[in-house]
């Protein structure tokens, strides 16, 4: 759950004033030039949580533009960088994700040097005329370019389909249309998540920090300054440093010290090894093992996602790999290939012939001599975990949540009653959209889904696709309703998956893995679409940004960014084909794909094998006891949190703790252990003791260090990656082991 400061709950004073700057001291003294007071009924301010009524501003200027010629430019200058950034981290092992902090920070000095530099000039277009130039750079022109960029650098799922027909299928295949599904499912639970103010969504909350920090009305001039200043050196020195653990010296990236002290002994060495071991020790330099969650996620949640790493990668590993269970050593524990009973890999191209028409069918004759699809246990468990997230997700929401969903909606026929906080007032002066516009927002993306599901060029059977609709909307809500509390985006699982796999073994159709991966993205996939939507909408909402212009915005971030997104598939398909297809292994065990090998193992397992013959064997049938294990562990968290609510027992959250058990490491196991103690450090210690120092840096930090690897990242690919140019071996950068784990 969102940390929040130990302060007193202004809406228990009489006749309240709330402070609008969140950086104010522990000692009293404003940390900004000039700050007023604002003064409202505390029966509009009561259902506002603290933290929520110390950060964001509770008055508004509608004259303040919005849409303009200098936050469109930047828009789309921020979206295009975001788009490459992010399309580019599918396919390695470890990322940083493009941090929407540096579109921020970036956008602020840019806007305002557009402010000064261009001319005052209204361009003749009729209704449509424009001023290149309306006034001074305003903070809802700065949110409304963060919110673009964030929108349009996470659209790649309309890629994954045909990055994966071109792995391992050879088919050419455009990006599957119609990425605004998100905003339909969006719109089916706005009117809980984000008009109601006790659902906070800590990372819109965190931007909506920083916007506020940087307005010249809760900031002075120096301080903006010296904020930037620190930026950029941290910035550039992630920059500089990143060439040591992605190009020239990758020892650092990984540092396993008990390899060092038996480097020749296997058992010490898969205990010790971050690559290919369980990584017990393990120390990371390279922050894309890292990245900003540990500024970003809850203490809790970071705990939580540690705990589950101990229990994967420190208990469960071993146990599978010194006892010889779960398939170990005939399948390799942490691949998430698909294998042959004997071990070898599946030949799952045999299996599907074209007939004279050009469709593809099965070869039930090969299929009945190769047998079953087998896995690795960490991807095994991994399954079991998946199944036991998403049935935990309802179990959870319902009981700690649903009285309080069940009320806001049941309010919302009570105009006295419902959303009258003074966040609601505010936006409810702005127009939003009306019914027909959210109709036709939901029917484009629908019927143009349709019709490419009707032109067969998917290999999913017509009337799935409904079906698919369905159990995406159902997930919406209780998957949303996590996000807005936690800030944990959780994974839709295997589920939907089983689900298609019963469901076209039932009808005799296509058991094409990529119609399974179809379903799979709509059923599923445009929920992390539609979590950004929600995210952004929220941003607009604590910012009095009105509706209708923050929709338009994330709908043109979109429509731009896919085309992006399909070249930039191309462009890593043609230089890294070999590596991410598996062919030939990546020296730094980083351009791997893992993320569609695990698409295309689980199209094959559960489509062309099928659910049925899956679950009837000995190996698989302990999976469905996942649905067991959602269903209980909530109930059994609820009843320790009303026997002994100090405890605080609701941020044991199980829906979080299966989703993470279910993260897959592949072969690297580096990282968390860092990552947790780097957490502590800024998200316990700093958050707690030194609040005014987290609270001007921790935000700023964390986007400069995620910056400076994603640019170094670009740098290495554009510029070194396609000249040809190799990395240079010596002792930090050993051919066999890069960490001295030569046992392995």
């Amino acid at each position: 759950m969102a940390q929040q400061a130990k302060t007193e709950n202004p809406s228990e004073k009489t006749g309240p004033t709330i402070d609008i700057n969140p950086l104010q001291g522990t000692d009293g003294k404003d940390e900004s030039s000039s700050k007023p007071q604002y003064d409202f009924d505390s029966d509009e301010s009561k259902n506002i949580p603290e933290l929520v009524q110390t950060v964001v501003g509770f008055e508004d200027d509608p004259s303040i533009p919005v849409l303009t010629f200098r936050s469109v430019a930047l828009s789309a200058v921020f979206c295009i960088i975001g788009s490459v950034v992010s399309q580019l981290s599918y396919f390695r092992t470890t990322s940083a994700p493009f941090p929407v902090f540096f579109v921020i920070l970036a956008s602020d000095p840019l806007g305002r040097f557009l402010a000064r530099v261009l001319p005052d000039y209204k361009v003749p277009l009729g209704r449509f005329s424009f001023s290149l130039n309306p006034g001074p750079w305003s903070i809802k022109e700065h949110a409304i370019v963060g919110i673009a960029a964030n929108a349009g650098s996470q659209g790649q799922w309309a890629t994954f389909l045909p990055t994966n027909a071109a792995l391992y299928y050879g088919i050419t295949m455009n990006p599957a249309g119609a990425a605004l599904l998100g905003f339909a499912f969006a719109a089916m639970v706005r009117p809980i998540l984000i008009d109601d103010p006790e659902f906070i969504f800590p990372l819109s909350l965190q931007q909506v920090t920083l916007y506020r920090s940087m307005d010249p009305q809760n900031k002075s001039a120096e301080k903006r300054a010296q904020q930037m200043k620190v930026f950029w050196i941290l910035l550039l020195a992630t920059f500089v440093w990143q060439f040591l653990p992605e190009y020239l010296f990758p020892f650092v990236a990984s540092l396993a010290p008990l390899c060092w002290f038996a480097s020749r002994n296997h058992t010490v060495n898969f205990i010790g090894a971050g690559r290919g071991g369980m990584g017990l020790l393990n120390i990371t330099l390279d922050w894309s093992n890292i990245t900003s969650t540990v500024v970003t996620y809850p203490y809790s949640v970071q705990v939580i996602i540690f705990a589950t790493f101990v229990m994967t990668c420190w208990v469960l590993i071993p146990i599978a790999y010194f006892g010889n269970l779960w398939g170990s050593p005939t399948y390799p524990i942490m691949s998430n290939g698909v294998f042959q009973k004997n071990g070898s890999a599946y030949p799952f191209n045999e299996l599907i012939y074209l007939d004279s028409n050009g469709v593809q069918h099965v070869n039930e004759t090969k299929h009945d001599e190769v047998g079953l699809a087998y896995s690795g246990a960490q991807y095994t468990w991994q399954m079991f975990m998946w199944v036991a997230s998403y049935m935990s997700s309802y179990v959870w929401c319902a009981l700690f949540l649903g009285r309080k969903t069940y009320n806001i909606w049941k309010a919302r026929n009570n105009s006295a009653a419902y959303h009258q906080d003074r966040l609601s007032k505010i936006i409810q002066r702005y127009p939003g959209i009306t019914k027909w516009e959210w109709a036709a927002l939901t029917l484009i993306p629908i019927i143009t889904l349709l019709g490419i599901v009707v032109s067969k060029v998917i290999y999913m059977p017509i009337w799935t696709y409904f079906v698919a609709l369905g159990f995406g909307a159902a997930a919406m809500l209780p998957m949303s309703l996590v996000y807005a509390m936690s800030g944990f985006s959780i994974k839709v699982g295997f589920f939907n998956e089983l689900i298609y796999g019963y469901m076209i073994e039932a009808k005799g159709s296509s058991r094409h893995p990529l119609g399974q991966l179809a379903y799979r993205i709509i059923s599923g996939n445009v929920w992390y679409d539609a979590r950004m939507v929600l995210e952004d909408q929220k941003i607009a909402h604590y910012l009095h940004i009105p509706p209708r212009t923050t929709i338009l915005a994330q709908i043109l971030a979109n429509v731009l960014a896919l085309p992006v997104n399909y070249g930039v598939m191309r462009w890593i398909l043609a230089t890294k084909f070999e590596y991410v297809s598996g062919q030939k292994p990546d020296p730094l065990g980083q351009w791997t794909g893992q993320e569609f090998q695990a698409y295309n193992t689980a199209g094959i397992q559960y489509a062309l094998v099928g659910p049925k013959k899956l679950f009837a064997s000995a190996f698989f049938r302990p999976i469905l006891w996942g649905f067991l294990a959602g269903l209980v562990a909530p109930v059994l968290i609820w009843a320790l949190h009303k026997k002994f609510p100090r405890v605080r027992f609701d941020l044991r959250n199980t829906t979080i703790f299966f989703a993470s058990s279910a993260t897959f490491y592949g072969n690297l196991s580096t990282g968390p252990l860092t990552t947790f103690l780097v957490g502590t450090w800024t998200n316990w210690f700093l958050f707690r003791y030194r609040r005014v120092f987290w609270n001007r840096w921790a935000y700023i930090g964390g986007a400069a260090l995620d910056t400076g690897f994603n640019a170094n990242l670009l740098f290495i690919f554009i510029f070194l990656g396609t000249t040809g140019a190799t990395m240079v071996h010596w002792w930090g950068n050993n051919s066999d082991s890069v960490e001295r784990c030569f046992a392995l």
